[in-house]
């Protein structure tokens, strides 16, 4: 029998190890800005075109390499970091895997420039899909710039995979700020398409976190240090009132190195216990320091998820750590044992002895004596001559009957509040019957039975219509504010507030002005109350950075879901008959009525048949 088992070509070994460390161009950006890191860089620029794919390039004033490392850092399992099996134990820097650059430049055009300090002459070095086209030497400065161009260009199914510009650029920019939280003594630049998106000096953790998401943050934070034998926790936790209804600002790192832990995590939402509501999410940035031969980062390609050698410990430790810090900053709730200076006796009258009130009483007064006897300060007062009282009432019986407009009085009715829909009245003559169920569902009866309909699914449908249309055809109706309001937002904030700009103005949004890092909002739709604009602008740029689904035909579809899903009416709110009635009649006015607009069942049909099979 012929042998059938080969040994693979070294390209296409670097082709598969690439689809392990390569997801996209943000995986690009990781390595390199790590390798940037481990070469002692104090100053790193971050170079994007066209969301990654034509363009990623990361200079830095590192240690630089000879010409010799410089072609062999390109072979597979060459690395600086690490030469015996228990340096895995003991490591503290960030690549070691000695993959990445040979997985790159097995998908892309790389070109290299590094030059140590001490050397005059530097290398060029450029390869394509593991090829090496040439290596020369050229004169640059100290350090090393790496700069990797057409990615995927010889696998064009993972090119097809990826996903838009703006979506591939949200995902740099997220590791890009992972990177940037972990070493704020580095000073960072960050460009794309020629345009500066970040500049962060070197400066202090506090300061870097402001200078990613904005001025607003600083008054967020609440500040988190604790050294025990088994981690050293520090760094900075958000105040319960800044909960987010998304996962936004949380970011866990393990001796300098991002990690995602869903175990650490729910040690935070443990201590954010009763502060919170169930469905928002604290946002936190923690600093831990532990023994390296204490954790296992090498359980993943991109060391992103790490093994604990004591988890319960740790777990318990950041929980008390968490909860002492927002006892400790007056967050938490705590009982107040101290006296209400209202409520104490004033410093004048401490030596004074108490005197008792006296009460002046009107011996002689008479209540039965007649006024004209009795004496008054300003005027007396003249009793009617009551013996001819019948007097009085003569003629009444004829002036009562020829005015008596009784019958043309009318009464103001009670105002019914509770109202979500207008033209209310039109709409009754459909459905006459509805009752509402644990402020929960809306019960009407039909033909063959009765629907149990879902209130807030059922307005979001509604809604959701409703936005779509006026966003398509462009006849949305604004209400103008009284005072323009001015709402902050960090930079990367900004920046998708203005990608979706025509698309919030087509809804019924007004913008005086967006610079900077805020903005100046003049009109909102009719649905939407002032109080509420700051709490919809967030949750529409969160759910458009994050894309909230991925059925998604357009950004306008999930701008769209997201405005219905706030507004819409919620379980709890109880709803007078009125409102029940339009907003069961306008469910069924909707294209798709059966299905709210993340694919949720809205209503269920209840036959006479099946009400009698539970009576068998």
């Amino acid at each position: 029998m012929a042998d059938i088992i080969k040994l693979l070509p070294d390209h296409v070994a670097n082709q598969i190890a690439a689809g392990e460390v390569v997801q996209r161009p943000a995986s690009v950006v990781k390595e390199l800005l790590e390798n940037a890191i481990d070469a002692g860089a104090t100053t790193i620029k971050l170079i994007i075109k066209d969301g990654g794919k034509v363009l990623i390039q990361v200079v830095d004033d590192g240690l630089g390499m000879s010409a010799t490392d410089a072609r062999l850092s390109f072979e597979r399992h060459a690395t600086s970091k690490i030469q015996k099996a228990e340096d895995l134990f003991n490591l503290n820097t960030k690549g070691f895997r000695g993959e990445a650059l040979a997985s790159i430049a097995a998908i892309a055009h790389v070109e290299m420039q590094t030059k140590p300090e001490k050397e005059e002459l530097g290398t060029h070095l450029k390869i394509e899909g593991s090829k090496v086209i040439f290596q020369e030497a050229t004169v640059t400065p100290k350090g090393t710039s790496m700069a990797v161009k057409n990615l995927f260009f010889n696998i064009p199914a993972r090119r097809n995979f990826l996903k838009s510009n703006q979506v591939e650029l949200r995902h740099i920019t997220d590791e890009f700020h992972r990177v940037a939280l972990a070493h704020p003594a580095i000073t960072f630049h960050f460009y794309n398409n020629g345009n500066e998106l970040f500049n962060l000096p070197s400066d202090n953790y506090r300061k870097r976190i402001v200078n990613i998401f904005g001025a607003r943050t600083n008054q967020k934070l609440v500040p988190v240090e604790e050294e025990t034998p088994i981690v050293g926790i520090k760094g900075f936790i958000t105040k319960p009132e800044f909960a987010k209804k998304s996962r936004g600002e949380q970011f866990f790192f393990i001796n300098n190195r991002f990690i995602k832990s869903p175990y650490l995590h729910h040690a935070i939402v443990a201590a954010f216990e009763g502060l919170i509501k169930s469905d928002s999410y604290p946002g936190y940035f923690l600093y831990l320091e532990v023994d390296p031969a204490s954790i296992d980062i090498n359980i993943h390609p991109t060391k992103t998820e790490v093994k604990f050698d004591d988890e319960h410990s740790l777990y318990a430790i950041l929980r008390s750590t968490v909860k002492h810090s927002l006892g400790q900053f007056n967050v938490a709730p705590a009982l107040d044992f101290e006296h209400d200076p209202n409520l104490q006796t004033p410093y004048e009258f401490k030596n004074k002895s108490v005197v008792q009130p006296k009460v002046t009483v009107d011996s002689g007064f008479n209540p039965f004596q007649e006024a004209k006897t009795r004496p008054s300060p300003s005027r007396s007062y003249q009793k009617p001559n009551t013996k001819s009282w019948e007097s009085l009432y003569v003629g009444m019986e004829s002036k009562m009957g020829a005015n008596d407009d009784s019958e043309s009085i009318s009464f103001e009715s009670d105002i019914i509040t509770g109202s979500i829909f207008e033209g209310e009245k039109e709409t009754t003559e459909a459905v006459t019957t509805t009752f509402q169920i644990r402020r929960k569902y809306i019960v009407t009866t039909i033909k063959s039975g009765m629907v149990v309909i879902d209130q807030s699914r059922a307005h979001q449908r509604v809604l959701y219509e409703k936005f779509l249309k006026n966003s398509t055809v462009k006849q949305a109706v604004s209400q103008q504010l009284l005072f323009p309001l001015n709402l902050s937002f960090s930079k990367s904030e900004i920046n998708a507030l203005q990608e979706i700009e025509d698309i919030l103005v087509s809804i019924g949004f007004i913008f005086e002005e967006i610079k900077g890092e805020s903005i100046t909002v003049t009109g909102v739709p009719l649905l939407v109350a002032e109080s509420e604009v700051g709490m919809i602008l967030d949750q529409l740029i969160s759910d458009y950075q994050q894309e909230l689904t991925e059925e998604s035909f357009s950004h306008t579809d999930i701008l769209s879901k997201t405005l219905a899903k706030t507004l819409a009416v919620k379980t709890g709110e109880t709803l007078d008959n009125v409102s029940q009635i339009a907003l069961v009649n306008d469910l069924f006015a909707c294209k798709e009525a059966m299905v709210s607009p993340f694919n949720k069942p809205v209503y269920i049909t209840i036959t006479e048949n099946d009400i009698d099979k539970k009576f068998i």
